[in-house]
């Protein structure tokens, strides 16, 4: 008899942490992925990628702090407004869609910088490359006003070096910048 009351002293807290914990999930009509580049030194061009997915599993309901926050993205679903472009970005040149169609992000450790502001470190993998990369982001909490349910909108910044992904690699950086400014904009529903 004592040792169940010693087991169930040991376990009630663990169970109370993964209790705790909050699950959030993409709320896919109010999210968008973007990205801009600059080509040939002068102009931005911006695309998107239609097709993505997150999560975020946090301790605290209403802090991203300690967060595991994932994203994927499908390259074969990538979005310039220009078909051609596209077609090319999805070939070998660029992302390898074929044969990598999985962009994907995981978080490795979520602080607070201060307010709903928070540094984001992880490891992002591109085009079977994997790479650490820090973003920014900031959280806002509420309830909907039609269901009721708790959301969280989020929002992502970020910059990469195509280059260290393989990515354009036999573009130069007169044609293209090296550097991939990436915005992440999502609106999460709390499970």
């Amino acid at each position: 008899m004592n040792k169940n009351i010693i087991a169930a002293a040991i376990a009630a807290p663990l169970l109370a942490f993964t209790v705790a914990n909050s699950e959030w999930k993409l709320d896919n009509a109010h999210a968008k992925l973007r990205f801009s580049i600059t080509h040939l030194g002068i102009n931005d061009v911006e695309g998107s990628f239609r097709t993505i997915d997150a999560t975020i599993s946090a301790p605290n309901a209403n802090d991203l702090t300690g967060a595991t926050i994932t994203f994927t993205a499908d390259a074969r679903s990538i979005d310039t407004d220009n078909k051609m472009r596209d077609e090319h970005l999805q070939g070998a040149d660029f992302f390898d869609a074929a044969k990598h169609p999985a962009i994907s992000y995981r978080s490795t450790s979520v602080t607070k910088v201060s307010g709903d502001r928070y540094k984001v470190q992880g490891n992002l993998t591109v085009k079977g490359v994997t790479k650490p990369v820090e973003l920014t982001a900031t959280a806002r909490y509420g309830v909907h006003p039609m269901n009721q349910k708790s959301v969280a909108g989020v929002k992502v910044t970020g910059t990469i070096d195509r280059t260290q992904f393989g990515i354009g690699s036999g573009m130069g950086g007169a044609t293209l910048s090296d550097n991939v400014e990436i915005t992440g904009n999502a609106e999460f529903v709390q499970q």
